[in-house]
């Protein structure tokens, strides 16, 4: 076995600083300010347009779907041991771990009470805004809309990022600067459709992050130096 690098506290710290960054923006009240933007009483322009839902929302979906499956032809056709690089097994490890991201967030939605913007009578709807921190309560609408699933499509592929920096930071940089731009740009989509607040985008980008850094630093940890005795005896044995 390899000797394990030290897990990264950079990323206990990026985690922690996005966590209070958000719970501040939460608490600020900046979400329906923001949406505001892009509605009136008559609900979202951009809802059915063509740049935010024909491009942004489901172009968006289909392009992941096909760089995923990219990626997993790639790693069908890494060998088992590769040098500067990530090997089959670490590319099918990661892509296994954006799975779960991309599992994770409709599941939380799946029991989240927070409704959509469209949904607000504000906009058109039936609901009134309460804060995804409301729990308990009810907002009157549809529920089911907190955090973004869409966003994911791109977030899940922070992924990569961590598959890539032990061996080539220089594309593990262009793959986090990628994803985020791409996350940011299907969260503006989606704000300007009414589907979803900037925190549910936020969110989801978080939460693609703790897991990803969370099964790096327990990647790291299961690397064991061995025993002094155990290299003593392979040398002579």
């Amino acid at each position: 076995m390899t000797t394990a690098a030290a897990p990264n506290g950079g990323d206990l710290r990026v985690t922690g600083g996005l966590l209070a960054a958000l719970l501040a923006w939460d608490f600020s009240g900046a979400d329906l300010p923001v949406t505001r933007w892009f509605a009136s009483a008559h609900g979202f322009a951009a809802r059915d347009s063509a740049w935010a839902s024909t491009l942004l929302h489901s172009g968006g979906r289909w392009l992941a779907w096909a760089i995923a499956l990219v990626l997993l032809i790639v790693a069908a056709r890494t060998p088992r041991r590769v040098r500067g690089g990530p090997d089959r097994s670490e590319r099918i490890a990661w892509l296994s771990v954006m799975l779960v991201c991309a599992l994770a967030v409709p599941f939380i939605k799946h029991y989240s009470a927070t409704s959509c913007p469209w949904d607000l009578a504000e906009f058109g709807g039936a609901a009134r805004y309460l804060s995804h921190w409301s729990l308990g309560q009810t907002d009157g609408g549809s529920g089911h809309c907190f955090p973004s699933g869409h966003a994911v499509a791109a977030f899940a592929f922070l992924g990569m990022y961590f598959q890539w920096r032990e061996h080539d930071r220089a594309r593990a940089r262009a793959w986090l600067l990628a994803v985020l731009g791409a996350g940011l740009l299907l969260g503006i989509g989606q704000l300007a459709r009414g589907a979803h607040y900037p925190s549910h985008t936020f969110w989801s980008a978080w939460i693609c992050w703790t897991i990803c850094a969370g099964v790096d630093r327990m990647r790291r940890g299961l690397r064991v130096t061995p025993p002094p005795l155990a290299i003593a005896s392979r040398h002579h044995g």
